[in-house]
């Protein structure tokens, strides 16, 4: 069966997954962080790409995007996995593939899953063991969001600063969102929409984004569709 292509709205927040290939890590010491950070930030400029959260782990990381254009995520994608690979091919004096395969991606709707996704986002270090707290993680944007650093990289979808009427207020509130965490349903509903390329939202989400693309957006039922009816002859 023909692979679905991935789904790319503007204006539409997307989480996106690229991971490394059989689960190689994808970073060998701190400078190859700092500079996949630097070519994200340098491409998602160019490619008209907000880039709301984020985290890099030592094998895979994760993105919350929202593009201007069709092409901006792809753009973005592979513009710096190409750059990134040659970079740390030459680094580490090997050859070949760095990632598994195209990047994951789908579309969430902002105003049930957005907030839920970047707490998802800056509790993965903890998930994984890698932290205690995800302020002691150094590779995320979540102490952008709780006031600890500036991250030039990241552009706060409106939805967050609704948090709260200043910059302290938002930040606490956002600190104690991600203490809280979200719900193991909510957890695996968000991997697996990025990883299967469903969209995840309510049913009129959903409807609308059919409407805006010819691409199947959410797995179609079990069994077979029902026949037409035809109406009777008056």
């Amino acid at each position: 069966m023909a692979r679905l292509p991935r789904l790319t709205v503007p204006g539409y927040p997307h989480h996106i997954i690229q991971r490394g290939n059989n689960r190689q890590a994808i970073f060998a010491a701190s400078g190859d962080y700092e500079v996949l950070l630097s070519m994200l930030d340098e491409h998602a400029g160019k490619s008209g790409v907000a880039i709301h959260a984020y985290v890099l782990m030592s094998n895979h990381f994760h993105l919350l995007a929202t593009p201007e254009t069709a092409e901006g995520i792809p753009a973005m994608m592979q513009a710096v996995g190409r750059r990134y690979v040659r970079y740390f091919n030459q680094q580490q004096g090997r050859t070949g593939t760095l990632w598994e395969g195209r990047y994951k991606s789908t579309l969430i709707q902002a105003e049930r899953y957005l907030l839920a996704c970047m707490v998802y986002i800056d509790l993965n270090p903890v998930r994984a063991g890698l932290a205690r707290d995800p302020a002691d993680y150094p590779w995320s944007s979540h102490n952008h969001y709780i006031g600890r650093r500036n991250d030039g990289l990241v552009t706060p979808h409106p939805l967050y600063w609704e948090l709260g009427n200043t910059p302290f207020a938002r930040d606490a509130a956002y600190a104690e969102m991600v203490h809280a965490g979200i719900p193991a349903q909510q957890e695996s509903a968000l991997t697996d929409s990025a990883l299967r390329g469903w969209a995840l939202g309510e049913d009129d989400y959903v409807a609308d984004l059919q409407r805006r693309t010819e691409r199947r957006v959410s797995k179609a039922r079990a069994g077979r569709p029902p026949m037409a009816t035809s109406k009777p002859e008056k």
